[in-house]
């Protein structure tokens, strides 16, 4: 059986861009810690702007928004492709597989290193390698939580809202399902992780939520808009290698019928 899958380009197809959502799902949060000014990265000045009376605001970024807007480029791919349940299959695997992560980072945080590894960077600046290891994969919990809980939930209304409006649409208008579904999710995804993780881990005021909110949905939703294009890209490359009429056929059931009967994969039970 296995060799019929791999035979077959929609399951190959299906596998790869798995892969490739899990990967950047978990290498996302990996980097999170990091934080960057958006404005200096091109040059400028930090913006010092005022939202709900929060002053001196700029784009000062995680480094996992850079990876996110991919998530759901390829979130609306697999979902106009494979369907629903195929998206929350690949969502719930991810999750998981970013818990274990977390888990594993948190037990080598815990092993008792040897004295001369402790100061084996000190030269470059870094006097204590345990601490350092530490500062790099100890996220808080409550970040995590906020993250894992906002990217689940986002996912799941960015998969209501693109069938929503494919159901009204038909085929037509790509860019307003893909774009559309994501600039909602994104809003989503933006407040719940900034809730769970600074109002109820830090007791943030709401007007600082709100205006942290806004300020990175602000770059979510042009990145939305910018990659809009990308997925035109995408699906013309996924037509060429499963060919035109297969393409369609995998369209179609996607409305319907879920990845596993396309794909003639049986399920337990």
């Amino acid at each position: 059986m296995i060799h019929n899958i791999l035979k077959d380009k929609p399951a190959k197809l299906f596998i790869f861009m798995s892969a490739f959502f899990v990967a950047n799902a978990l290498i996302a949060e990996c980097i999170g810690g990091k934080i960057f000014s958006l404005e200096r990265l091109f040059g400028q000045e930090p913006s010092n702007f005022t939202l709900f009376g929060e002053s001196n605001l700029s784009f000062s970024l995680t480094c996992g928004v850079l990876l996110w807007p991919l998530e759901f480029v390829m979130t609306d791919i697999v979902n106009e492709y494979y369907g629903p349940k195929a998206v929350r299959r690949i969502s719930y695997t991810a999750v998981a597989l970013i818990s274990y992560a977390f888990i594993m980072f948190y037990a080598a945080m815990k092993t008792t290193p040897p004295d001369w590894w402790l100061t084996t960077k000190a030269d470059s600046g870094v006097p204590n390698m345990q601490d350092a290891f530490s500062a790099i994969f100890g996220q808080g919990m409550w970040i995590i939580i906020g993250s894992l809980t906002a990217f689940l939930v986002s996912q799941i209304v960015d998969v209501t809202v693109f069938h929503r409006i494919k159901k009204r649409t038909g085929e037509k208008w790509v860019w307003l399902r893909a774009t559309g579904s994501t600039l909602i999710s994104q809003l989503v995804d933006s407040f719940i992780v900034l809730f769970i993780a600074f109002k109820l881990g830090n007791n943030w005021s709401w007007q600082k939520v709100l205006a942290i909110c806004m300020v990175n949905y602000m770059y979510k939703f042009t990145m939305a808009i910018i990659l809009t294009p990308l997925i035109y890209f995408i699906e013309k490359r996924i037509e060429n290698y499963v060919g035109h009429d297969t393409a369609k056929k995998m369209k179609r059931q996607a409305m319907g019928q879920e990845a596993d009967e396309f794909m003639n994969i049986p399920t337990a039970g």
